[in-house]
């Protein structure tokens, strides 16, 4: 069993950038893809971006295009949210998740494992 420990939420404000952090327990944590998901208010959650155990692949949602990075550190049991030019409509709480699979889910059903989440707020 993985269990999950995003950081790094906060408020900042359009434009600004932050970095999510997401600590896995375990000894496997190069066994699994990793993505991360987030949720605004009345909305479902969503997928942002993904990561094969390697690191060597990455896959992302069209809204984060660009701005958002995914990064892994097997040696930490880490991954890494870097979130840059940011705007209001990503508020939300962003979600950390890991899959014991070679592929890279990018839906929810992928995953099996789940953080609390960390909220991010930005401010126009």
């Amino acid at each position: 069993q993985v269990q999950l420990v995003e950081s790094g939420g906060g408020l900042v404000q359009a434009g600004g950038s932050l970095r999510l952090s997401c600590a896995a327990s375990g000894r496997t944590f190069s066994s699994y893809a990793m993505g991360w998901f987030r949720q605004a208010p009345g909305k479902e959650r969503e997928f942002v971006r993904a990561i094969s155990r390697s690191g060597g692949s990455t896959y992302y949602a069209d809204s984060v295009k660009g701005r958002f990075t995914i990064s892994r550190n097997n040696a930490r049991n880490t991954v890494y949210l870097q979130m840059n030019s940011l705007k209001p409509e990503d508020t939300a709480v962003y979600s950390c998740a890991a899959a014991l699979t070679s592929a890279v889910p990018t839906t929810e059903d992928g995953y099996d494992y789940w953080g609390q989440g960390t909220q991010v707020t930005v401010s126009s």
